[in-house]
C-alpha cells in the first residue's frame, strides 16, 4: 500500500517543511503536501504478484547471472548467436533490448542506429524489417568470424530461442515500457539507475563543457536520485531496481529487500566481483561476460 513505509512519510515530511519555509502558509503547505500524496495513491501501478515477481527474479532461488544484451563480450549483442552461447556458458537469463522498425515491427536493438553494431547506416525508425534484416550484426564483433551468417532477431524469435534453452528475458523496451505496464499486469518491471547520469556518461566524463550547464544537470540529478529512492519506485510498481554495480552494498540491497525489492547490479564484470555478488550479497547481477574478465560494453 501506498501509505506504508519510512521512505515516503521521510519525503513528504521534508516537503511538507520545505513548502512552509518557502510560501510561509501552512494552508498551501499541506494542500501541496497532501495533493501529491493522493496523486501517487490515485495513479501509482500495482507491482507484479510477488509470486511472478520471484519465478522471473529469483528463477533457481540463487543470485541469478543475467547476460548483458546476451553476453555482449562473448557474442554480437542481441543476436540469437549471443542467447545461445549465454545458456552454454552458464548464464540463468539474458538482457535484451527491444526497439521497433518504421514498419512496427519489435526487434532487438540497442541503440536507435544501425551504425555501431551492424554493416549498415541509418536510424531504426527510417528503416523497414525488410532493410534492417539485410544487415550483419556481427560485422563490428571482435569475434564476428565465429559468428557469421546472424541477423536481427525479431521479439518472437528471441523469446522462442530463449525458452528453449530456459533461459529468463530482462527486457530494456526503451520508451515503450509504459504501454506493456498497462497492457499486461503480470509484466514484472523494474527502475534503472546510475547516479549523476544526466551530467557524466558511463564512463564518468562530464556530459557537457560549459560549467553552468554541469552543475545545473547535477541538481537535477540530486533530484532525480531522491525522487526514484523516496516514491517513484511506488509510482511505477516496480519489483526491482537495476543500479550501477558502484553504487551497491548490503546495506543498499537490505535496505530494498525490506521494502519487497531486488536490487539487480549492472555491469559486474570480474570474476571477484561475481564471487562477492553471489555468496556475500546473494543478488542477481548483470554482466557482459560470463568466460572472463572484460571492460564494460556502453
Amino acid at each position: 500500500m501506498l501509505c506504508r513505509g519510512e521512505g515516503l512519510l521521510g519525503s513528504l515530511t521534508a516537503l511538507l517543511v520545505a513548502a512552509l519555509a518557502l510560501s510561509r502558509s501552512p494552508a498551501l503547505s499541506v494542500l501541496l503536501t497532501g495533493g501529491l500524496y493522493l496523486a501517487l495513491h490515485l495513479f501509482s501501478l500495482e507491482p507484479a504478484a510477488p509470486q511472478s515477481a520471484q519465478r522471473v527474479l529469483r528463477p533457481r532461488r540463487a543470485a541469478a547471472r543475467i547476460a548483458h544484451r546476451g553476453g555482449a563480450h562473448d557474442a554480437p549483442e542481441n543476436t540469437l548467436a549471443a542467447i545461445r552461447q549465454a545458456a552454454e556458458n552458464g548464464a540463468t537469463g539474458v538482457e535484451l533490448d527491444l526497439e521497433f522498425t518504421a514498419d512496427g515491427v519489435p526487434i532487438l536493438m540497442h541503440d536507435e542506429t544501425v551504425e555501431r553494431t551492424t554493416d549498415g547506416s541509418g536510424r531504426l525508425r527510417d528503416l523497414t524489417f525488410e532493410e534492417i534484416r539485410r544487415l550483419n550484426p556481427s560485422a563490428k564483433h571482435r569475434l564476428r568470424s565465429k559468428f557469421q551468417g546472424e541477423k536481427v532477431p525479431t521479439l518472437r524469435e528471441a523469446v522462442v530461442e530463449s525458452m528453449q534453452h530456459n533461459l529468463i528475458i530482462y527486457f530494456d523496451v526503451k520508451g515503450h515500457a509504459n504501454q506493456m505496464r498497462q497492457a499486461d499486469r503480470n509484466v514484472v518491471t523494474a527502475l534503472t539507475h546510475r547516479p549523476w547520469q544526466l551530467s557524466h556518461f558511463g564512463d564518468g566524463t562530464p556530459r557537457f563543457s560549459s560549467s553552468w550547464k554541469h552543475h545545473l544537470y547535477m541538481m537535477l540529478d540530486v533530484i532525480l536520485d531522491w525522487s526514484l529512492h523516496s516514491f517513484l519506485w511506488r509510482l511505477c510498481g516496480v519489483s526491482a531496481l537495476l543500479v550501477q554495480k558502484n553504487f551497491v552494498s548490503q546495506d543498499y540491497v537490505r535496505h530494498w529487500s525490506s521494502k519487497g525489492i531486488q536490487v539487480v547490479a549492472w555491469t559486474v564484470n570480474t570474476f571477484a566481483e561475481k564471487s562477492y555478488y553471489e555468496s556475500v550479497l546473494e543478488s542477481n547481477y548483470i554482466t557482459d561476460s560470463l568466460v572472463e574478465d572484460c571492460d564494460p560494453h556502453y
